[in-house]
């Protein structure tokens, strides 16, 4: 029962930090962002959400698994865990809330890095926390592409 509320707490809390910077997003995704020069490959706005909602929750699992762990780097590893977080928690005032591309692409790509170094810190505490990391990893290096596009053009 406790893993259980440690698993909910886990998931609740990133959907909750995606809700935070989604309020920075949605207002000016109808306003900005529907002006600004974007590349071919930019994603109809439709897919954003769903996406980080998906990615949060795997976010979610990834952090539970590693806080029940009690391995002797669980601590490194949720701190590594915290700063990605953090980072991710930026970039969309950044981006969209100063309506910045380069403030956001001088945010994704320490982010970028921060996903990197907790996948390889994740694997030998727990793999499959690790693994969970890779398709929030695939999508801000996508992301990194996009915001670095969408910089260039603007």
């Amino acid at each position: 029962m406790i893993n259980f509320v440690k698993l909910i707490l886990c998931i609740l809390l990133l959907q909750i930090i995606g809700l935070v910077g989604a309020t920075f997003t949605v207002p000016k995704v109808l306003t900005w962002y529907t002006i600004i020069e974007k590349p071919s490959f930019n994603p109809p706005s439709s897919v954003f959400g769903p996406t980080w909602t998906i990615l949060y929750i795997l976010m979610g699992v990834a952090l539970f698994l590693i806080w029940k762990s009690e391995h002797p780097m669980m601590k490194k590893a949720i701190a590594v865990f915290g700063l990605q977080v953090f980072l991710n928690a930026l970039w969309s005032p950044a981006f969209f809330g100063l309506e910045s591309p380069l403030m956001g692409l001088i945010i994704i790509v320490p982010l970028w890095i921060s996903i990197l170094v907790c996948i390889k810190i994740f694997f030998p505490i727990q793999k499959w926390a690790s693994i969970l990391m890779i398709p929030y990893f695939l999508w801000v290096s996508f992301a990194t592409v996009l915001n670095a596009s969408i910089w260039y053009l603007n």
